[in-house]
């Protein structure tokens, strides 16, 4: 499966087999397909007078189940709201793993995607995790399987395997680091300065990002996002034409071309703090469409465009938006904290002995944060600061 010819060697690249993300035709949108086909359910959303009666119903059951909820940035805006209403928090993976690892509730609930619950319950074995459903996925998580991940690095042992937080606990299990985006710079830096050659996985267009800045000699999992894959160079160059003053910000998840056309190439927090620069009222976004609501609380007032992506065609790539984070819905909340308490409804599961092993790729990263003075999101200081809004993703 991953033998290399002379060309991909010589590029530092490894081919996947492909997963098929759109719709398949004879489905409908609300139709759960095979993993293979990696189509999210859209849960129906409620009226108004439903919605106010469901975040009342949830804020009550998370405080007689003794629970936090956290959410990710990319989740329906109401949720992010809830969460910080509850004094839950809304940021990435690694920081709402953190937040739930020092809150006083002894249960979580996770409103992102699958590797999100996997990466809170890693860092917090002993408290009970859940999801408003376990289908939500990542293209990045589904492109990169542990049997063939592992495979492959069994064939370059004397490569350092650094894997992104957007991977299954499996493939954190045969890392020896993970990273977010906000700190990947640092740490592969760290390594190629210790002369280390790295196997990275799974986002080929973040590889390659680091890749360049550092100077690394990384071999590349050819893995991506569905979302940022899809932002392209030469309709962001016509809309930058049709908005000259506007900063350009992009998420390394794009493709290359895209990166180059940026003012700001970031993690979600650098993104969302970029949108506070004096004298710039306008700012053209390449990332999921999610972090707009962020983004409006902490920079209100300013014009905020979607980058353009594949064209108008009604598919998830083409929207800027996950299809899975979009299943995290009121009602499956709500449906969980519940239910979920007595019979295991959206309760996340991780192996002890995988748990354990998994943890110390992330405890490296955690350890090389607090060594570096890297304790909170770069830029901005105290962890306090990310449970507010402003994690690294």
């Amino acid at each position: 499966m991953f033998s290399l010819s002379p060309t991909e060697r010589s590029v530092n690249q490894v081919d996947i087999k492909p997963v098929e993300f759109d719709l398949p035709s004879q489905a409908s949108p609300s139709t759960s397909c095979k993993p293979s086909q990696a189509w999210a359910r859209v849960p129906q959303q409620p009226g108004p007078d439903e919605r106010a009666a469901l975040k009342a119903e949830i804020k009550a059951l998370l405080k007689a189940r003794d629970a936090v909820l956290v959410a990710h940035y990319y989740v329906d805006s109401e949720l992010q709201d809830l969460a910080e209403e509850t004094g839950g928090c809304v940021s990435d993976s690694l920081e709402m793993a953190r937040f739930g690892r020092e809150s006083k509730q002894q249960n979580l609930v996770v409103a992102g995607v699958r590797f999100m619950g996997e990466t809170s319950k890693i860092l917090n074995p002993e408290k009970r995790v859940f999801m408003p459903d376990l289908d939500a996925t990542c293209s990045l998580d589904l492109g990169c399987p542990s049997e063939e991940f592992n495979a492959f690095c069994d064939k370059h042992p004397d490569r350092t395997v650094v894997v992104y937080a957007n991977t299954s606990a499996a493939v954190k299990a045969r890392a020896d680091w993970m990273v977010t985006s906000s700190i990947a710079l640092d740490i592969v830096g760290h390594l190629h300065a210790q002369g280390q050659k790295l196997i990275w996985a799974p986002d080929r267009h973040l590889g390659q990002y680091i890749q360049k800045q550092t100077g690394a000699d990384m071999l590349l999992w050819q893995g991506s996002c569905l979302v940022h894959d899809e932002f392209k160079a030469e309709e962001l160059k016509m809309l930058k034409a049709q908005h000259p003053q506007a900063m350009v910000l992009v998420h390394p998840e794009s493709p290359a071309d895209v990166v180059a056309l940026a003012d700001v190439v970031g993690s979600t927090t650098q993104l969302i703090k970029a949108t506070q620069t004096p004298g710039v009222d306008t700012y053209i976004v390449a990332t999921d469409n999610g972090i707009l609501h962020k983004m409006r609380q902490f920079a209100p007032g300013k014009t905020l465009i979607e980058a353009p992506t594949a064209g108008n065609s009604a598919t998830c790539k083409s929207c800027a938006h996950c299809p899975w984070m979009a299943m995290n819905g009121l009602k499956n909340l709500r449906d969980v904290l519940k239910t979920g308490f007595d019979t295991g409804l959206g309760e996340v599961h991780v192996d002890s002995a995988l748990g354990k092993q998994a943890y110390r790729c992330i405890d490296r990263m955690l350890d090389f944060a607090k060594t570096h003075g890297i304790s909170g999101p770069r830029g901005q200081g105290r962890l306090e600061q990310a449970h507010k809004g402003m994690g690294p993703a």
